[in-house]
């Protein structure tokens, strides 16, 4: 926050969450052209997602790359079964097809980590800027 005193008024440089938690703090009334709340919810919602994406910026391809991998593995799947169905299948065959489910499971496993990794990050921030 810096002040600066002209001739006749004091200018002050500084957020404005910054200036609505010190004015709230020291009870003084806002002047009636500025806003009562810093941000709407939906703007805080918007801040709140894009810092989070500024400290973790590379976690939308990191998902993407796991919808990626687990649609192949479906795929990859989805012939070794019906190999097997159709009764072509050896042992090699069974295997390929646990792996593909395992890799699956692994990716659903990384997708809902993100998810969850994510959730809790966006919370951090919101009681940070609380404070």
């Amino acid at each position: 926050m810096r002040f600066e005193l002209t001739a006749a008024r004091l200018r002050i440089e500084c957020s404005t969450t910054e200036l609505h938690r010190h004015l709230k703090y020291k009870n003084i009334k806002l002047h009636r052209n500025l806003p009562a709340k810093p941000m709407a919810n939906r703007d805080e919602e918007q801040f709140l997602r894009l810092q989070a994406e500024a400290q973790a910026p590379y976690r939308g391809l990191r998902q993407f790359v796991y919808l990626a991998f687990a649609l192949s593995g479906l795929a990859g799947a989805f012939i070794f079964a019906t190999d097997l169905l159709a009764g072509d299948g050896n042992l090699r065959t069974g295997v390929n097809l646990l792996l593909q489910l395992g890799l699956v499971g692994a990716m659903t496993w990384l997708w809902r980590w993100e998810q969850r990794n994510g959730q809790r990050h966006r919370e951090q921030i919101r009681r940070d800027r609380l404070r």
